[in-house]
């Protein structure tokens, strides 16, 4: 470090027009609290966060906009705590998701049950038999951690998983028509979160895509007249996160299936989100299930492991053991293969199929889809108060009805009743916008940040899927603090 002059020193002000200067970072190191600073974040994190805040400082009163209280040790020693504290916070954290949307994929999509918890500790803490055969002693393959509990749970020949459903289909098209021709309809060409496509993915795997029909219909005959000498597969894509009305047609699975059959040729459905029970049973409206693929004659299904399923983020590949044996040999699949973690979590979510009458108790996300009305509706009578109690002048909350939606490309037109708190500017027209905004603003500033979503002039709290009442109570006082310089419904 180079020396520092005394005049670097912060001095009282005087008379006349000589500048404050800040304390030197020598002299700010050695004051007491900087010392315990270090003491918990190390001497070079401490040195670089407290350059950095002389150098503000300087420039401040450079510019005249620095005043003797800014340059004193106990508050500089203070803003350079406060630095280190924020630079502390996890990048990853706990939100509130009141949205209105269950698997929100921007936070994190499905909750995991608390069985899948454990299974996660449990891989971060120990060595686990990842890849080592217990009963031979010797090595042996990630996949029959859960292949097992697949094929008793849906009823596949066999089954192996990847990162994401992406993956998966990159991986199956890879293998089954890596220079070939693979045929969708062109309503089905979907394009996922992200704006990844369907073609774009089939491009990467090196396929070659070969539509046929047209947007909203498309008839067996034009499957019939494309496939060719090149055609490996013939690949149904479950458009779960639009849907096309009026005048319309498509081929279904089992149709589709014969045709392909009778080919000698592979039937591939991507079924996206992939349920694994009829949902129906719960009063929601029907997904298709994988065990329905394969029973008209899906050769392979694709599914997502953080869906419907309600278990971490996965690609899973199930059908017939040949398909599956292939795939699992082409390189490929070691670059997107899961980790421990995931691969616990996953098995132990599996699991909870086994006893389909306890599974809404058990699974989070069934839990939250299937929740009643008049459950949610008492838990808004008792938020709506409090959160009332605790917003500045100027805004207004009160309950309201609103309708939840599954999310993550699940049943995009279906909506889910429900119940939730409206928080709004009781000066409406101009400055609107922006109270909304700041409003907004406030509560994700919140230690457990809550989101919301803002349609009408309102900001939306959908109470679907709180769970910890008390916690979301609990920091409500705060609002006030994020909001104190704010002055709803002004420009």
């Amino acid at each position: 470090m180079q020396p520092t002059s005394p005049a670097d020193d912060a001095y009282p002000p005087e008379a006349g027009d000589r500048p404050l200067r800040p304390p030197s970072v020598d002299r700010l190191l050695a004051h007491e609290a900087l010392r315990l600073l270090i003491d918990q974040h190390g001497r070079p994190r401490v040195l670089e966060t407290t350059r950095k805040v002389v150098a503000d400082l300087r420039a401040r009163a450079a510019d005249g906009a620095a005043t003797a209280r800014d340059c004193a040790l106990d508050t500089l020693a203070g803003e350079i705590a406060a630095r280190l504290a924020a630079g502390d916070q996890p990048g990853l954290r706990r939100v509130f998701n009141l949205t209105g949307t269950v698997l929100h994929t921007n936070l994190g999509r499905a909750p995991l049950p608390e069985p899948a918890i454990a299974a996660l500790e449990l891989a971060a803490r120990h060595p686990t038999n990842l890849e080592f055969d217990l009963a031979h002693g010797r090595r042996g393959d990630r996949d029959d951690l859960i292949e097992g509990l697949l094929r008793e749970v849906t009823g596949a020949e066999a089954a192996t998983f990847v990162n994401n459903n992406a993956a998966a289909v990159l991986l199956a098209l890879n293998t089954l028509a890596l220079s070939k021709e693979a045929i969708v309809s062109r309503g089905e060409l979907v394009e996922i979160g992200g704006s990844f496509r369907i073609p774009d993915v089939m491009a990467r795997a090196g396929t070659r895509l070969r539509e046929v029909g047209t947007t909203n219909r498309t008839h067996l005959a034009d499957y019939e007249q494309a496939i060719g000498p090149r055609t490996r597969l013939l690949l149904k894509v479950h458009t779960s996160n639009y849907e096309v009305r009026g005048f319309t047609a498509s081929v279904g699975q089992r149709t589709l299936a014969e045709l392909s059959h009778a080919h000698g040729l592979p039937l591939m459905v991507d079924l996206g989100s992939g349920a694994l029970v009829p949902l129906e049973r719960w009063g929601l409206p029907h997904e298709p299930t994988v065990q329905e693929a394969l029973q008209d004659g899906a050769d392979l299904v694709s599914i997502s492991g953080d869906k419907l399923l309600g278990g971490p983020q996965a690609g899973i590949l199930l059908g017939r053991r040949g398909l599956i044996d292939r795939i699992k040999r082409n390189p490929l699949r070691r670059a997107l293969r899961l980790d421990k973690l995931t691969l616990g979590a996953l098995e132990a979510v599996v699991r909870l199929y086994r006893d389909p009458d306890r599974l809404a108790e058990r699974l989070p996300t069934l839990r939250l889809l299937a929740r009643k009305l008049d459950e949610i509706g008492a838990l808004a009578a008792r938020i709506a108060p409090q959160v009332q109690g605790h917003v500045p002048p100027g805004y207004e909350a009160c309950v309201t009805a609103c309708e939840s939606q599954v999310g993550s490309g699940a049943r995009p037109s279906d909506r889910l009743q429900s119940a939730g708190v409206a928080i709004r500017p009781t000066a409406r027209g101009r400055g609107e916008g922006r109270a909304l905004a700041e409003m907004a603003a406030a509560l994700r500033a919140l230690p457990v940040p809550v989101i919301g979503h803002i349609v009408a002039g309102t900001l939306v709290l959908d109470l679907r899927c709180l769970e910890d009442e008390a916690t979301f109570l609990q920091q409500l006082p705060q609002l006030r603090l994020h909001l104190a310089s704010a002055e709803p419904g002004q420009p």
